[in-house]
C-alpha cells in the first residue's frame, strides 16, 4: 500500500508560478518538489508540448510523483541541476522555481528530527542516504567547528559558550536526542525566547548537515547557463543567509565583491530582477504559518 504523505499548502503559490511567465510549450524545472504543489500549478499552465522536471533529494517526495507524460521526477539534490538535465537531453530551460528550506512534511515527521516540537534522535538529513547527520555534527565536530556552525548559520551570539558546553557534556556521554541537546543548552534558553533560540540552533545544525549554503551557491551559479534568454528564476527564501545570496546573485551575478566595470563604468550581469520583493499576505500567513518568513525574488535571463 502506498504511503500517504502529508504536505501542506505550497507557499506563495500563485505569485511564484506567475513569476515564471509560463509559455505553454516551454520547459520548466521545480527544484524543490516536496508535495508537488508548485509543480501541479505549473502543469496546469503548460500545453501538451510543455515539459516539467522536478528535483527532490528526499526519498519521501518520490511518493508524490505526478502521473503525467509531461512530468519527470529526479530524486537528486538541485546542486546537480545541470548534470541531470543533460542526462535527459535538456541543455536550456524557460524557467526554474525553488522553494528553499524544510518542507512541512519534514517538520511534521517526528523521527526526522527537524522540529523542536518532538523528542527524536538527532538526524535532520534531507537526503536519508547521507552519512552526515545532526548526531555527527553535535558529537564529532571540534569545538571550533561547532562555534563556526552556530555563529555562521544560526547567528547566535552565545556560539562560543554553546560549543564549549556541548564538547564538555559529550565527553561524559554522547548527546543522542533533541531533548538531550535542549537539556545541555538549557541555560541559553530563557523561557520568553526559548522557541526563537532553539529555532536558531536547529537551523544552524540543519544547514550544516545538508550543506545548504554550498548547495544553494552551486545551484545559482548554474542557472544563467541553463536558462534561455528571457527565461525566469522564481526563488523563495526563508532566512537572511539564503535571501542575501539570492539577492546578491541576481544583482551582481556573484556572491562577493562587485563585477568588473568597463571604461564607461557599466558592468554586465546575466540576470535582471523582475518586480520587487514579494512577501505573503496576512491571510496566507494565517492559513500557513510556514509562510511567515518567506521572501520571493524573481529574475530574468538577459
Amino acid at each position: 500500500m502506498k504511503k500517504v504523505m502529508e504536505y501542506h499548502n505550497p507557499v506563495l503559490l500563485k505569485e511564484t508560478v506567475d513569476g515564471l511567465n509560463i509559455k505553454p510549450d516551454g520547459v520548466y524545472v521545480d527544484v524543490t518538489f516536496g508535495g508537488g504543489g508548485h509543480s501541479k500549478e505549473i502543469l496546469k499552465r503548460l500545453g501538451e508540448k510543455g515539459k516539467l522536471f522536478a528535483f527532490d533529494q528526499d526519498q519521501d517526495a518520490l511518493e508524490n510523483a505526478i502521473d503525467d507524460s509531461r512530468f519527470t521526477f529526479i530524486n537528486e539534490n538541485f546542486r546537480y541541476i545541470k548534470r541531470f538535465l543533460r542526462f535527459y537531453g535538456v541543455k536550456k530551460v524557460d524557467g526554474v522555481l525553488a522553494d528553499f528550506g524544510v518542507s512541512s512534511h519534514q517538520f511534521d515527521v517526528a523521527e526526522r528530527g527537524f522540529s523542536t516540537r518532538f523528542e527524536a534522535d538527532l538526524d535532520m538529513r534531507m537526503n536519508q542516504q547521507n552519512t552526515l547527520s545532526a548526531f555527527q555534527v553535535v558529537n564529532k565536530y571540534e569545538e571550533e567547528q561547532l562555534r563556526q556552525v552556530f555563529l555562521q548559520y544560526g547567528e547566535l551570539r552565545a556560539a562560543p559558550a554553546m560549543a564549549r558546553l556541548i564538547v564538555e557534556q559529550r565527553e561524559v556521554q554522547p548527546i543522542v536526542t533533541s531533548e538531550e541537546l535542549k537539556a545541555v543548552l538549557k541555560k541559553f534558553l530563557p523561557p520568553r525566547h526559548e522557541n526563537k533560540v532553539l529555532a536558531q540552533i536547529y537551523q544552524a545544525i540543519r544547514i550544516e548537515v545538508n550543506q545548504e549554503i554550498e548547495a544553494l551557491k552551486e545551484f545559482l551559479e548554474q542557472t544563467p547557463e541553463i536558462l534561455n534568454e528571457g527565461g525566469r528564476l522564481s526563488l523563495i527564501s526563508y532566512h537572511s543567509l539564503e535571501d542575501r545570496l539570492v539577492k546578491r546573485f541576481i544583482r551582481n551575478g556573484m556572491f562577493e565583491g562587485e563585477p568588473e566595470r568597463d571604461m564607461y563604468g557599466n558592468f554586465e550581469v546575466p540576470l535582471k530582477k523582475v518586480n520587487g520583493l514579494t512577501v505573503p499576505s496576512k491571510e496566507e500567513i494565517k492559513i500557513n504559518s510556514r509562510a511567515r518568513s518567506a521572501k520571493l525574488r524573481i529574475a530574468e535571463k538577459i
